[in-house]
């Protein structure tokens, strides 16, 4: 038996069912659910997000969820102090910490560490700013592709807060991001944790993915992209609009796209997305962490992620 605390975790791509495993654990354990998820940390953002609802929250209470308006920024460094807060609550109150969520550089961040990078300066990125104006985020992404294929990888050419910083990087440090990233120490382990990754057939999860983006259209995603649009001081340009869905359904909203067209590319940038975040669990995160992989789709019940969570919790006799 270990005498370190457990943190479970349930990572995995967009769609592959992360949120229905966190409540099948939390109808059977007393757990605190902390949200690992970029996009659900702004307000107002809801359908576009797959974030649960009221009702569903009533019954299942998510952390670093709603944090800020959709005007503000946040980064990999705010999440984890927020998440150890949430994460020291959980064990006062005796439950057990589940993160849930798929964006990996969070995951990274909390469990290798942040690397010690240099502080954006205002000249710095004015100049990156330029750039991405003058010659386009496609010519600075062809750039981060010649000389870290590896970064690029995890990351999309609209992606422009991370291409501004990765770029940025490069400018003031000359080495690549994942020179940087690699020269960092890594965290001594705090908590005995068990990570499960969920995946599927690429078919089964663009079919899920397609499924869900249509369900969000039925839920009125697009009057709430149009009703963020209203809002005096949010533009395309937020981190928050970068986001898939929104992106595409506020250019549609400027007649960039036809209704079809914009669905249509909101699909197939959540499958990118999904791609992406595959990789990073392929590559990246199985550096900091030994991943468990589920396929929540398959027909074999012999190998479950719960059953797997249940024999791990029984290492920790304060928890049985």
């Amino acid at each position: 038996m270990t005498t370190m605390p457990p943190l479970i975790c349930l990572i995995g791509p967009t769609a592959i069912g992360k949120t229905a495993l966190a409540f099948a654990l939390a109808d059977r354990y007393p757990v605190h659910l902390i949200s690992v998820d970029s996009a659900q940390i702004y307000q107002q953002m809801d359908i576009g997000t797959a974030k649960p609802d009221i009702q569903t929250l009533q019954t299942y209470p998510h952390a670093l969820i709603d944090l800020i308006p959709p005007e503000e920024s946040y980064s990999a460094a705010q999440f984890c102090q927020d998440a150890q807060k949430e994460i020291t609550y959980a064990y006062q109150a005796g439950k057990i910490p589940i993160f849930v969520g798929g964006t990996m550089m969070y995951y990274l961040a909390f469990f290798e560490g942040l690397a010690d990078l240099p502080t954006s300066t205002p000249q710095s990125r004015a100049k990156i700013e330029a750039r991405l104006d003058t010659e386009g985020a496609e010519k600075l992404y062809q750039e981060l592709v010649e000389r870290d294929p590896h970064t690029a990888a995890q990351i999309s050419v609209n992606d422009r807060q991370r291409l501004t910083r990765f770029s940025e990087l490069m400018l003031l440090t000359g080495q690549t991001p994942s020179e940087l990233f690699a020269a960092q120490s890594h965290q001594h382990p705090k908590y005995a944790t068990l990570a499960i990754a969920l995946n599927t057939e690429r078919k089964h999860l663009h079919e899920r993915i397609a499924a869900r983006f249509q369900s969000m259209m039925q839920a009125g995603f697009l009057e709430e992209v149009r009703m963020l649009k209203d809002r005096p001081l949010l533009t395309a340009e937020h981190p928050s609009m970068r986001s898939v869905g929104y992106r595409q359904l506020w250019q549609y909203l400027d007649g960039q796209f036809s209704l079809e067209e914009a669905t249509e590319q909101g699909i197939i940038a959540t499958r990118q997305l999904a791609k992406r975040q595959i990789t990073w669990m392929n590559n990246r995160l199985q550096k900091s962490l030994t991943l468990h992989f589920h396929d929540p789709l398959a027909d074999s019940t012999s190998s479950t992620p719960l059953n797997q969570i249940d024999q791990f919790l029984q290492t920790h006799p304060s928890l049985k």
